[in-house]
């Protein structure tokens, strides 16, 4: 009993508990992932009708960056992008005379996992995409369709569907990924955790209650996708 209110005062969240930081590294980690999650979906969706473009230049370029980001460790293009892209922006700042960027933590690991999940999202989309009938594209354009309005009355609403596994899937794995953003020093979940084990010596303890967090992440994540398909695949015939 007294080890149980131990581990109950250790995870409190007022002081000297470490619940408070944890629940606030949880908020951090949920930050960063929406936040790269969309930014992904956005270079993604660019990303995918570049490369069903036809211009042979812009798609190499994007082939490139596909093939780069999904062959190089997470890991390593974080610390990478971090470091290499804040200090090439300072270095042209001091071309123009102008006084060193400090690059906020929050945005700065929203922009470096965004980019990383932009290759992934290009794909996704992509696929998803290709997956349309040709014929309700030829439709719509003998119907004189503008583009902008073929999008968004033909592609997006057929593109949904086929996008939400790949979309639950990137989801789950920014969240995860969002755990390497504490090598660069930015107070996420995993990194509140560490601090608050290294504080406490009760590593078992917090390690296990930010485990316990990200599965509640992915379950309420699980249902939220779960509930966003059935929507948006309402009215199709199910597959036997």
């Amino acid at each position: 009993m007294n080890s149980v209110n131990s581990i109950l005062e250790l995870l409190s969240i007022n002081p000297p508990g470490w619940g408070g930081v944890l629940l606030t590294g949880a908020l951090a980690t949920l930050l960063i992932s929406m936040g790269a999650y969309f930014l992904g979906m956005v270079l993604g969706l660019f990303g995918a009708f570049g490369k069903l473009s036809g211009f042979r230049s812009i798609e190499w370029l994007l082939q490139l960056y596909t093939t780069v980001v999904r062959a190089v460790p997470e890991l390593i293009l974080i610390i990478a992008l971090y470091y290499a892209g804040t200090d090439g922006l300072n270095r042209v700042l001091a071309l123009v005379d102008l006084g060193p960027l400090e690059v906020n933590g929050l945005l700065a690991a929203v922009i470096v996992l965004g980019f990383v999940q932009g290759a992934y999202m290009t794909e996704v989309l992509r696929g998803a995409i290709l997956a349309i009938p040709v014929g309700q594209l030829e439709a719509a354009k003998a119907f004189g369709m503008r583009p902008a309005l073929r999008f968004r009355r033909v592609i997006l609403p057929a593109l949904i569907p086929n996008a939400l596994p790949g979309f639950a899937n990137l989801w789950m794995g920014v969240v995860k990924d969002s755990a390497l953003i504490a090598v660069v020093g930015y107070q996420e979940l995993a990194l509140a955790a560490r601090m608050a084990a290294s504080n406490t010596k009760q590593y078992m303890v917090f390690f296990l209650a930010a485990a316990a967090i990200y599965l509640t992440i992915t379950l309420i994540s699980n249902q939220i996708f779960t509930a966003l398909e059935a929507y948006y695949r309402r009215g199709q015939r199910a597959l036997a």
